[in-house]
């Protein structure tokens, strides 16, 4: 399987593709600012046909490119129905005093959306993709889970979005965000996966279920009268 990724724009957030090998089709998570023209690089250089845009949740550091991948490719774009707002009004997510930086830009949603089910399997570009609602950082926050073959057998790879970092845990201070929340988020759907579960963030370098689980000072037994913010992303 083929899977490689870039950070993209001012918050620098992963954007991930996705193939079963070099001359197929192909899947794109979370084309944020500026990720475009890198995208069509790495379509190119892997010889790869886009048949969809997965957004792990609303926020514009995670959306901001693809109407214009999704129109230019005529491909769907995949997002749980509580963030779809976002994608035409990105101010929503992301509150007045960050909403500033959009100044005059204005969005509008690509031409085909696909909202994603809770605990559903979407099968694209020959591959299975779990879907996992986990909100918290926002409500629509999902968590999409692959299994990747491998000559020792297959190994859980789950896309976290902002839900999970390497170190962190994503931010509740923007609308939508509840800290306990994303708590109760991570120990339902994340910690009971396998510890060699390997972590694709929305921010920062890759981990495991396993390093998290032993060495993230959130996931520490959090009194929930004192929440703290993770420290990456929108």
């Amino acid at each position: 399987m083929l899977i490689t990724g870039f950070a993209a724009g001012m918050f620098q957030t992963n954007c991930y593709l996705l193939a079963t090998e070099a001359g197929s089709e192909a899947i794109i998570i979370d084309p944020g600012q500026d990720a475009a023209p890198r995208v069509r690089e790495l379509l190119a250089e892997h010889d790869l046909t886009p048949v969809a845009v997965l957004l792990t949740h609303g926020h514009l550091d995670h959306t901001w490119n693809a109407q214009e991948i999704c129109d230019e490719f005529s491909i769907p774009a995949y997002i749980h129905a509580a963030d779809r707002p976002m994608l035409a009004d990105p101010g929503k997510g992301i509150g007045r005093t960050l909403g500033s930086m959009i100044g005059t830009l204005t969005f509008r949603e690509p031409e085909k959306v696909i909202e994603f089910v809770d605990s559903e399997a979407v099968d694209l570009a020959g591959i299975r993709l779990s879907v996992d609602l986990a909100p918290g950082h926002t409500q629509g926050s999902v968590l999409l889970g692959i299994e990747v073959p491998t000559d020792q057998g297959p190994v859980p790879v789950c896309f976290s979005g902002d839900v999970l970092f390497a170190g962190s845990i994503g931010r509740t201070d923007l609308p939508g965000g509840d800290h306990q929340q994303l708590l109760d988020s991570i120990a339902t759907k994340l910690l009971p996966l396998s510890d060699d579960t390997q972590v694709l963030p929305g921010h920062g370098p890759q981990t495991s279920i396993g390093q998290e689980r032993v060495s993230n000072p959130f996931l520490a037994d959090l009194p929930t009268d004192t929440p703290k913010k993770g420290r990456h992303g929108l």
